[in-house]
């Protein structure tokens, strides 16, 4: 039962959550206090790891799971004041470290607002470790069934339910859609009360994946059958979740479905919500569970079909969760970037998509230089082709033909004789303007892979994450590229 942290005593003003994506073809090395405070997908030392939880200490367990393949999370804190929630492995889970490193590594280029997102890795020996962005408002687990102050109101059941089948379309349209052990202690709550899904259980507790941690009772049926979780086995422990959700009891979802058939919905509502909902919104959940744990995995509802049906049921949408969930409001910290930002980092604040447009086109390729050294066997026709496909992309970037720009740059990436950071940035800008955040974000990531310390690869970064209304990230990854800046800067006059 495994989470990505948890504690409401731990404080949540003043934290800089910054936010960095992992690459295709590489990542960040976080040794030292700099690369740390970058935040972002990283490979960090045993050494941090220790210090940032008091060496592993039994003060700092979060939770504990897992008989097979067991595994402990820890609550820790980097030196650049960031908590982190940390989850140690056995060797025996993952005794191959490349392994462990490669499923760390794909789990990390992931990342979504309904998501506690997984930052980095550590394989020092024996020693395996997964890093991820600590939520400091409990599990559902905990709102549900052990609460102290109040019970989450049925509006907020219902956004609970949402975020959760958003964040599992989500890993399914990135190819990521098997989920392990998907129950109550796996959905997690942030500053602001909002629920997020761990990223925890998108790894599997161990390298053949062969190890369910919760009561069989409530294990897939085809999982028992053939120990493997599939994409529909997912669904049926949403199911299971949902079934919480409506009754605030954990009910073994074979007495539910005899409730169900018997129409007896009413006796499994949550006697503490005190009638305080819609009986009309509580029998589409308890229809979409119902389909949600057939016993067939074929007759179970699509990812894409739990969303469907749960958002028309949103009641509150302008209500923050925190009010909600009765917890205190989080301390605004100012976003203002410490650097003052250059006539580029003040189009990407403002999301002036025209002005980052200019910029783009005057810098042309000057900060591809040495970013590629071909052999004289490599200029081919194949070299040439590839070449026009850019050519022509560039006049239909200057003629803001973006669709057409597309194709052109897709054209020449394809390839893959030569990499160019400002043509995943030209692209990135493209995207954004056909309005698609998701893959504008890609194309800035991977500028940054190329260039590592590029400011124009962070700033892209920065407008997608707005897009995508990440706004804490976008802000954090601003102050990235303004700082990256005035470094050159101060390279450049000395």
């Amino acid at each position: 039962m495994g989470c990505c942290g948890s504690k409401e005593h731990l404080p949540r003003s003043g934290e800089k959550d910054q936010w960095q994506q992992q690459q295709q073809y590489g990542h960040r090395r976080s040794s030292s206090v700099n690369a740390a405070s970058t935040g972002g997908f990283a490979e960090f030392s045993l050494a941090e790891l220790k210090s940032a939880t008091n060496n592993f200490s039994s003060d700092n367990i979060v939770s504990e799971s897992g008989e097979k393949a067991p595994n402990v999370v820890y609550e820790g804190r980097l030196q650049n004041q960031r908590w982190i929630a940390v989850k140690k492995f056995t060797k025996m889970a993952w005794p191959d470290p490349k392994q462990f490193a490669e499923e760390a590594k794909e789990v990390g280029k992931l990342r979504h607002k309904r998501l506690a997102n997984l930052i980095g890795y550590c394989c020092d020996g024996d020693e395996r470790l997964l890093v991820a962005e600590f939520m400091p408002n409990e599990t559902l687990a905990k709102h549900l069934f052990h609460w102290e102050n109040q019970t989450p109101e049925w509006a907020m059941r219902l956004r609970v339910a949402l975020y959760i089948a958003e964040a599992l379309d989500y890993c399914s349209r990135e190819g990521r859609p098997l989920y392990h052990d998907l129950n109550a202690y796996r959905v997690l709550f942030d500053e602001n009360g909002d629920p997020r899904l761990s990223c925890f259980g998108l790894m599997k507790n161990s390298r053949d994946g062969k190890s369910y941690s919760t009561n069989l009772a409530y294990t897939p049926p085809e999982y028992l059958r053939n120990g493997r979780v599939t994409q529909e086995s997912v669904v049926f422990s949403f199911g299971t979740v949902l079934l919480d959700l409506l009754s605030g009891k954990h009910i073994p979802p074979s007495h539910a479905l005899d409730m169900i058939r018997g129409k007896n919905i009413l006796l499994l509502m949550d006697s503490h919500l005190e009638g305080n909902f819609s009986t009309e919104e509580a029998t589409v959940v308890f229809d979409l569970a119902s389909q949600c744990l057939q016993y067939e995995p074929r007759e179970r509802p699509k990812t894409k079909d739990l969303v469907s049906t749960l958002a028309p049921l949103q009641n509150k949408p302008d209500v923050p969760s925190y009010v909600m969930l009765g917890i205190p409001k989080r301390e605004e910290t100012p976003s203002t970037p410490p650097h003052p930002l250059s006539p580029m980092g003040d189009a990407c604040s403002r999301m002036d998509l025209t002005a980052i447009h200019q910029f783009l086109v005057m810098q042309h390729y000057k900060d591809d230089e040495g970013t590629n050294e071909l052999s004289f066997q490599e200029w081919t026709q194949q070299m040439r082709d590839m070449l026009d496909a850019r050519k022509r992309g560039d006049l239909a970037f200057r003629d803001k033909d973006f669709k057409t720009a597309i194709d052109c740059y897709s054209q020449f990436i394809d390839v893959g004789t030569m990499i160019s950071p400002t043509v995943h940035a030209r692209r990135s800008l493209c995207n954004l303007m056909c309005d698609q955040p998701d893959a504008a974000l890609r194309d800035a990531m991977q500028a940054q892979c190329i260039y590592p310390d590029w400011s124009t690869a962070f700033y892209m970064q920065a407008v997608a994450l707005a897009k995508l209304d990440m706004h804490k990230d976008a802000a954090d990854m601003l102050n990235e590229a303004a700082m990256l800046e005035e470094k050159k800067q101060r390279g450049g006059k000395g």
